[in-house]
């Protein structure tokens, strides 16, 4: 049963979640506001340190949830007058919140972008307690919405071309990560979903089979498909493993299938679904049924706690599989649960200009990319990203004399037969979107055409993927170096 639905008003455009931050982000922004300081514009970038799952890559999304937030973002009155029984806040500043809306500027890489760590995926400029408060809100979308697509991205990958639907919602962690999960999904690859709100709210596919529980309501398996098979017969997908597959199941929905032929029903969509067992070898016995038996194009649908590994191995063995429902290992991404995206001040106005700000670390990886900074994909000749680029945001890639990796400074790296694509857009300026809203086909196949043409086959591997170069101009090098101290 598959329906493409209409885009309509979601979920943040009906309620406030204004409230939804770390106590301490109020507890500088009113430190700011009383020192006289809200008003300094400031940037804060969003970036991510590490590959979930080992991976090459990851997958932005989230940043269409992230504009929706920031357009309505407004404290209620009985936020305030929660604030103001916590007694912690100065009563100017809890009149500045009632009165707040974000007037900052936002850039991002387009949603369904390839990304790698230390790159920053989005930059705010903004008011300094405006882009304070906003902090843990940013960092939820991204965080959730970027870990789901990218596993997503991970599962239809593995699938090779067969279809895949996201069987989630009831293994999510609560309805907004159901629905929301979804939406990642999709960005991700799959080609569906069976969460009804997430096709209603963003227009995606959404299909669905049969559950157990109506073989089992009408206690005689054969009934029971007969039952589905005349109120659906264009999409007839028999739930084959409620009693057993190979005795039962499947000989039972071989006889539905005759039963419609013999009335000259030809159904647009039909065949079996597996739930338990060992799945490739059961869908190998269950195409040689259906085939022997004339259904050639009956279709072998599986699900039962799916990874990109456990599908790899099933095709490896020779599972006969159509299509994949994956559930809770996708809308939890169980194997990495965890994204780890971080929002960092990199530059502070000064007279006119942004100076660069840096947090330095013990621990290499913590150690930010300073300034405000424009990024950079480079392409060869035959149109493979070979690096990322991090510039002063008043450089042009075209201009400098040749690229460095930070992790090899000695090397200079020639930009000759280069060439550049910025990945910061301009998504929101004074607090109003400068940016059309994407559909989310429009972000899936932004995903879908990187992977086919741009992103190298060596970085798509599940193990010991190629390593993606995150290089930087010589002027940026020099000015991260001066502020680490190791250059005068």
């Amino acid at each position: 049963m598959e329906n493409s639905g209409n885009m309509k008003k979601t979920i943040y455009d009906e309620r406030n979640i204004a409230m939804m931050m770390d106590l301490y982000e109020l507890t500088m922004a009113n430190g700011y506001f009383l020192q006289e300081d809200q008003k300094s514009r400031v940037a804060f970038d969003v970036f991510y340190r590490r590959n979930p799952d080992g991976g090459g890559f990851a997958v932005f999304a989230g940043l269409e949830q992230i504009l929706q937030y920031l357009e309505g973002l407004h404290f209620d009155k009985e936020d305030v007058e929660y604030l103001r029984s916590l007694k912690m806040f100065d009563e100017r500043f809890l009149e500045y919140l009632a009165n707040f809306r974000f007037s900052g500027d936002v850039y991002a890489f387009p949603e369904g972008t390839v990304m790698y760590p230390g790159e920053p995926v989005i930059t705010v400029v903004a008011d300094l307690v405006q882009a304070q408060i906003i902090e843990t809100e940013l960092l939820a979308q991204i965080n959730h919405q970027s870990l789901v697509a990218t596993k997503a991205c991970r599962i239809v990958r593995a699938a090779v071309g067969r279809a895949v639907s996201d069987f989630g919602a009831r293994r999510a962690h609560n309805n907004d990560a159901a629905i929301y999960g979804a939406r990642a999904c999709y960005i991700g690859g799959v080609n569906g979903t069976a969460t009804v709100s997430a096709g209603q709210d963003f227009g995606i596919p959404v299909s669905g089979t049969m559950a157990h529980s109506w073989v089992m309501f009408y206690g005689d398996e054969l009934t029971a498909f007969r039952k589905f098979a005349e109120i659906y017969p264009n999409n007839c997908i028999l739930l084959v493993d409620t009693y057993d597959v190979l005795k039962s199941g499947v000989p039972n929905a071989i006889r539905v299938f005759e039963e419609m032929q013999d009335k000259g029903i030809h159904s647009a969509n039909f065949g079996i679904r597996l739930d338990s067992g060992d799945l490739a070898y059961l869908s190998r016995r269950a195409r040689k049924m259906l085939d022997e038996a004339g259904f050639q194009k009956a279709k072998i649908v599986v699900s039962n706690s799916l990874d990109e590994y456990t599908i790899r191995s099933i095709i490896e063995q020779g599972g006969r599989i159509d299509a994949f429902g994956v559930g809770e290992r996708m809308i939890t991404a169980r194997s990495e649960p965890v994204f780890g995206a971080v929002y960092k001040l990199c530059a502070v106005e000064r007279d006119g200009k942004m100076d660069p700000r840096i947090k330095i670390s013990e621990n290499i990886e913590k150690v930010t990319n300073p300034g405000l900074k424009r990024v950079f994909r480079a392409y060869n000749r035959d149109g493979h990203s070979i690096a990322d680029v991090l510039a002063k945001y008043d450089e042009e890639p075209t201009k400098i004399p040749y690229l460095i990796d930070p992790e090899k400074p000695w090397k200079k790296i020639p930009i000759e037969n280069l060439s550049f694509k910025e990945l910061q857009q301009c998504m929101m300026k004074d607090g109003k979107r400068c940016m059309e809203v994407e559909s989310i086909g429009e972000i899936r196949d932004r995903l879908r055409k990187q992977l086919d043409s741009e992103v190298w086959e060596e970085e798509q591997r599940f193990e010991n993927p190629h390593w993606h170069y995150l290089d930087m101009t010589p002027e940026y090098y020099r000015m991260k170096m001066k502020l680490l101290g190791a250059e005068s």
